[in-house]
């Protein structure tokens, strides 16, 4: 059984900052294994550029899935060489070989469909003839990759547990969505979330805008934003969005500024239409939380992508928590709310949240995105095609 799981933790000088992703993955790969499938799960770490690089080998993340597994995985030195081939061969009922990082090999992620489909037809060898392919790697089935999409040309194919419940659960947030609805987007550029605004804002009862993108929103507004982060291609965008959805979209009213983008920077609360030259934003302000906080709490549907600012540096980490505590308030009085993956997913895990105070936290956020905005995501589409 060849299984394309989602295993791109963060690492920190090779330890694994966020195991969430590996712990995602493990119930399908479970079933595999109480199964008795001889299983050859293939991932990817980072973004190599099409060739080995030591510190993404995908090593300290095998003995992480062994520990998760209770058992022993093997982790081949190359991707779908010698080491690989003689490992699949000697795999017995119930084992896990994990390959070496599938991105060292350039064919994974190659425009060329000839190159990517030369590299699937040899992980669909590892299995051999009798083999199938799981997809279980929900934050790659945007990617048209060998091992997501070709692969799954070859073999007789399956969603995993894992790709099963991300689809419901967004499939939940575009059809039978029961509201008031509110929507909370954050991160640091508008760009990356227009798409999913333009969708949901006609679905949707509120959005809330944080994060470095808001800067662009207030500077649409006609605000000086100091030195914060700017996207001013996207002015003119904004402005149209804030004209044609002034119902909907809602901005800060105050923002924690400081001199410069470091942790130990002092900082200041200032109004949102008062941000000093020479000052950057790097975070929601307390007024800002208590207003979203009024939105938020009565809502019956929440979907949350993007942090409200800096959460990693502590001095700019209250408005994200203060945002997410919300969501999990509004949770436990019955709201259905979702984490889109990505840095509000490793907000959650950092700021020490707990994870079962939302109904479902995405390991995908690019993916989950890119779904809500109705676009085709490869690596799901094949899924329903036949091999």
């Amino acid at each position: 059984m060849l299984v394309r799981s989602d295993l791109n933790v963060p690492l920190d000088d090779g330890v694994i900052t966020d195991p969430g992703r590996i712990i995602a993955s493990v119930p399908t790969l479970k079933a595999l294994v109480d199964g008795g499938a001889k299983v050859v799960v293939t991932a990817h770490l980072g973004r190599p550029n099409g060739e080995p690089e030591l510190k993404l080998s995908l090593a300290p993340v095998a003995a992480a899935l062994g520990e998760h597994l209770g058992q022993d995985v093997q982790l081949a030195d190359d991707v779908v060489g010698r080491d690989a081939r003689a490992r699949a061969e000697r795999l017995t009922d119930g084992n896990v070989l994990l390959l070496e990082n599938i991105r060292f090999d350039p064919r994974e992620t190659s425009k060329d469909d000839g190159e990517r489909m030369s590299l699937a037809r040899e992980l669909a060898e590892l299995v051999g003839p009798a083999g199938a392919f799981v997809s279980d790697g929900f934050g790659v089935v945007h990617r048209k990759q060998a091992s997501v999409y070709d692969v799954a040309t070859l073999l007789p194919h399956y969603a995993g547990k894992l790709v099963a419940e991300e689809v419901s659960v967004l499939e939940r947030l575009t059809s039978s969505t029961r509201r008031p609805y509110a929507v909370v987007l954050g991160g640091s550029k508008v760009s990356d979330k227009l798409g999913v605004i333009e969708q949901l804002a006609t679905k949707a009862d509120s959005i809330v805008i944080g994060g470095g993108m808001c800067f662009t929103f207030l500077a649409a507004s006609g605000l000086s934003v100091g030195t914060s982060l700017l996207q001013t291609e996207m002015i003119d965008t904004c402005r149209r969005l804030l004209d044609e959805y002034a119902d909907v979209l809602r901005l800060p009213v105050d923002i924690v500024v400081a001199d410069e983008f470091a942790a130990d920077s002092p900082s200041q609360v200032v109004a949102a239409d008062a941000i000093p030259d020479g000052k950057m934003g790097l975070d929601i302000g307390p007024g800002s939380v208590t207003r979203f906080t009024t939105l938020l709490s009565n809502a019956e549907t929440i979907f949350w992508n993007g942090p409200m600012g800096v959460f990693e540096f502590p001095a700019f980490a209250a408005g994200t928590k203060g945002v997410a505590e919300v969501i999990a308030a509004a949770t436990a009085k019955g709201a259905f709310s979702v984490v889109g993956g990505g840095d509000s997913a490793a907000a959650v895990r950092a700021l020490g949240l707990p994870e079962d105070g939302f109904s479902h936290i995405s390991t995908g956020g690019g993916a989950s995105l890119e779904y809500l905005e109705g676009k085709s995501l490869p690596g799901l589409e094949v899924l329903s095609t036949q091999s």
